[in-house]
């Protein structure tokens, strides 16, 4: 598997896999995590073009999963409730991760892939995302505590921090 920075004419293949992984998590516990359609194309489309949308592609060249990777502060993080963050250090922010269900290990590789960009990094998710928060431990995040998003709701945060 490769990842890639996304291109404009990948957005349609991408929509696709949000709308896959939307009515997945509706039926697998998790009908609240992205509503009324979001990620929106416009969301996907600005994270385009700052150059911090990137795709995974199979051994075929097809899009299985796609993700926005950010280095820097992100404002939903400064604060944190009923935990810690690990440490303060720089980070880099892995947001709405998404899978088109045929491919497994995208997030392992996705991991590996961040943690070469640099070696701290935090994630948020809805508390009924079982399968997400499975994913996260799995892959040596440690719980940190809970964060509120911009529109106010609770996500459970996660980081990982190596050496």
């Amino acid at each position: 598997m490769t990842i890639t920075k996304a291109k404009y004419n990948d957005l349609e293949i991408i929509i696709s896999i949000y709308d896959y992984a939307r009515n997945f998590m509706a039926n697998n516990g998790n009908p609240n995590q992205w509503i009324d359609g979001y990620p929106s194309r416009e969301i996907i489309a600005k994270d385009i073009s700052n150059d911090s949308f990137y795709v995974c592609k199979n051994e075929e060249g097809n899009i299985v999963g796609a993700f926005t990777f950010i280095i820097g502060n992100d404002p939903t993080y400064e604060k944190i409730y009923s935990g810690k963050w690990l440490n303060d250090k720089p980070y880099g922010v892995i947001h709405r991760l998404v899978s088109n269900g045929t491919t497994h290990g995208i997030t392992k590789t996705c991991i590996k892939w961040c943690l070469k960009q640099i070696q701290n990094i935090r994630i948020d998710t809805h508390a009924d995302n079982k399968i997400m928060q499975s994913l996260m431990l799995k892959n040596e995040f440690k719980y940190c505590g809970i964060i509120h998003t911009h529109n106010g709701t609770e996500r459970l945060a996660f980081q990982i921090a190596e050496g």
